[in-house]
């Protein structure tokens, strides 16, 4: 038998990648686009946050859920909390639902992806319409689509760190 079939397989550290993932996403988040172009941005931060949360569950749970919604809502002038409450509720929902069901295959992870998406957009929907903000109700849904025609470029990118 030789060396390397006895060596035991190691597994890399994903924290730098994490960090780098949620940086570029916070980059995207706040490029300026038109007026017109910007209503369809995708959820880049909750699709980032998502796979981490799902795909490495030892590094990545509902407090970087919490910081990364924090992180969010300082970095879109949110009503401090929307985002981190919503990130919260997505990720332990997610992670709760998939406890039994550790083999994730990417169609698996893209139908939990966008209904995360849709509650996302419900949670921030009925926040707003609690505090009386007027908002625009076929604006608030156009980032539905763009984000999970997305999602497979955010998993082909991210898929190497995945357990």
């Amino acid at each position: 038998m030789s060396i390397a079939k006895m060596q035991p397989k190691t597994h890399r550290d994903p924290l730098f990648p994490i960090i780098i993932s949620v940086i570029v996403a916070s980059a995207l988040v706040v490029y300026p686009l038109s007026y017109s172009v910007s209503g369809w941005r995708p959820q880049f931060m909750l699709m980032v946050m998502l796979f981490w949360v799902l795909c490495q569950p030892t590094w990545c749970g509902v407090w970087f859920a919490f910081s990364t919604g924090i992180f969010l809502d300082l970095l879109m002038d949110a009503p401090l909390g929307l985002n981190a409450l919503s990130f919260i509720i997505i990720a332990f929902m997610a992670r709760f639902l998939t406890r039994e069901r550790r083999i994730l295959t990417f169609g698996n992870l893209w139908v939990i992806t966008t209904l995360a998406l849709i509650a996302h957009l419900m949670i921030t929907f009925f926040a707003q319409v609690l505090s009386g903000e007027h908002f625009s109700i076929p604006r608030h849904w156009l980032p539905l689509l763009t984000s999970v025609v997305i999602y497979p470029v955010i998993y082909y990118l991210l898929r190497k760190w995945r357990i």
